[in-house]
């Protein structure tokens, strides 16, 4: 199933290209075939179930990145089921990106 339109791959990319891609995951669109994703998975971590175990599905991974891949971003075998977890070991990346912006107090006494 893919619900990509050549009018939502063009606002898909004017999105990417001005860094506002949290407007495509509140899109109709998006929550469509996300919510096909949990249905066809049984809102079960797939990477869980490969390794033996349960988790429950909290996110929807894109096998292929958005901003490579635009054009599977609304394509269902491109979606995976993930609990937390293991979505953030599949974007080590998205843990860091607040690292670097701790609060510091410069006030001493």
């Amino acid at each position: 199933m893919n619900l990509m339109t050549p009018e939502i791959l063009r606002w898909l990319r004017q999105l990417i290209i001005s860094d506002e891609l949290i407007k495509f995951y509140k899109s109709k669109e998006w929550r469509t075939i996300r919510s096909y994703a949990k249905e066809r998975d049984h809102n079960e971590c797939m990477s869980c179930k490969r390794a033996g175990g349960f988790g429950l599905a909290e996110m929807v991974h894109h096998i292929q990145d958005v901003r490579r891949h635009p054009e599977l971003a609304l394509t269902l075998d491109n979606l995976e089921c993930e609990c937390n977890a293991c979505h953030n070991k599949l974007h080590p990346e998205k843990l860091n990106k607040n690292k670097n912006e701790q609060f510091t107090n410069e006030e001493r006494w």
